[in-house]
């Protein structure tokens, strides 16, 4: 197993998951179980990615369940710091433009507690 660790803490809106290590197939069902246990539907859920230093095709369609997951119980996913590996794959396959991206986990943190922050553009 690939190893992996998650952090979970409550905001006043909210869950921030700082997640750290590899997602892949050996590991993404545990992470998938362990942040909807924590999310409260309805309410945003906030992924700080900045640990993460590799992620597979796995990994991006977890992200793509969680986000659909957010959007259909009325909360909203948004991912903070994406580096790396994982920004490559959100690249590569188009998905970048379509999540709430931000540079840090405190932007994230800021927009869903509705501060005025703009989301990360794709890089050029």
């Amino acid at each position: 197993m690939s190893p992996l660790s998650l952090d979970i803490r409550y905001l006043p809106a909210g869950v921030l998951v700082t997640v750290a290590g590899e997602i892949d197939s050996t590991n993404v069902h545990w992470l998938e179980s362990s942040v909807q246990r924590a999310w409260r539907p309805g309410q945003p859920l906030v992924l700080d990615l900045g640990g993460v230093t590799f992620m597979d095709s796995s990994g991006l369609h977890a992200l793509l369940r969680l986000h659909t997951a957010a959007r259909e119980q009325g909360g909203a996913l948004h991912l903070a710091a994406v580096r790396d590996v994982p920004a490559r794959v959100l690249q590569i396959t188009g998905v970048w433009s379509t999540l709430d991206i931000h540079p840090t986990a405190a932007a994230a943190v800021a927009a869903v507690l509705g501060e005025q922050v703009s989301p990360l553009q794709e890089p050029q």
